[in-house]
């Protein structure tokens, strides 16, 4: 069954719901909130209604103050992500985090995988601790035939890692989970990327959370139809926490009141 995740992404250490793809080292992105509530707010909100398995995300400089505020305040209910490497994983487990993400340090400068880093981090953090960011987006292939591949660097450059059947299996001998943002829909509150949800959800052989887009409840429905109840998701913009008029939060909270498989917090 899917479940809704919660989120808290953090911008210039303040709680905001950002366009994806207007993430850009030279220019501000597109704001769609900006939340007068602390991260703590928000981590103390899901704790409250047992939402385990959310995640945060530090989008840049700045925010490890915030990520920290969160992670207290739920501690071992929520994952990390932004900046993580086998140098400082081991800090943020030990600050509250139940899972570190990772994306950008597994890739090279020009967007290829490094199978040794991916080594180093398993080996020092263990698979079970570790959520691997596979944020992506969609690229037609001659003839028309969509194909989706990994972006790093705040989702601004593309690798070469495509997201398939064969990566997935692959990827899934280092990590506990996958995190997948649409990122040509994120943020847009235009409805998900369907397709992506059923290539995950026929697959799915470890937890994947997806998100992007989700604007309504018949969205979220619709992840759980087209992923066979196989993906989670996370819901942004469109959440009235988050100044949206798409979604109430606590219309997600009794959706997840059916049975459950997110992970307890430890």
């Amino acid at each position: 069954m899917t479940k809704f995740r919660p989120c808290i992404d953090l911008h210039d250490g303040r709680v905001k719901q950002i366009v994806g793809g207007t993430l850009r080292d030279d220019a501000s992105p597109v704001e769609n909130h900006v939340s007068s509530q602390p991260p703590s707010w928000f981590a103390t909100k899901y704790a409250n209604d047992n939402l385990a398995g959310g995640h945060v995300i530090k989008l840049g400089p700045g925010n490890d103050e915030a990520a920290l505020q969160a992670l207290a305040a739920f501690p071992g209910g929520l994952q990390i992500g932004g900046g993580i490497s086998p140098e400082n994983a081991g800090f943020w487990l030990d600050s509250g985090a139940s899972h570190v993400i990772v994306t950008s340090w597994l890739f090279d400068s020009e967007g290829s995988l490094l199978q040794e880093r991916l080594c180093a981090i398993r080996d020092a953090i263990g698979t079970e601790r570790l959520v691997i960011d596979l944020s992506c987006r969609r690229v037609e292939r001659p003839g028309g035939q969509p194909a989706w591949f990994v972006a790093m660097n705040r989702w601004q450059k593309l690798t070469n890692l495509e997201i398939s059947e064969q990566t997935l299996t692959f990827l899934a001998g280092f990590a506990a989970e996958f995190l997948v943002h649409a990122a040509d829909v994120e943020g847009l509150c235009g409805g998900i990327d369907q397709e992506l949800v059923a290539i995950l959800g026929g697959w799915a052989r470890v937890p994947i959370t997806y998100a992007g887009g989700a604007a309504s409840i018949e969205d979220v429905e619709l992840v759980e139809t087209a992923s066979g109840g196989n993906v989670d998701v996370t819901v942004g913009s469109a959440l009235d926490i988050f100044g949206g008029d798409g979604m109430r939060y606590d219309d997600l909270v009794d959706w997840n009141s059916r049975e459950s498989k997110l992970p307890e917090a430890k």
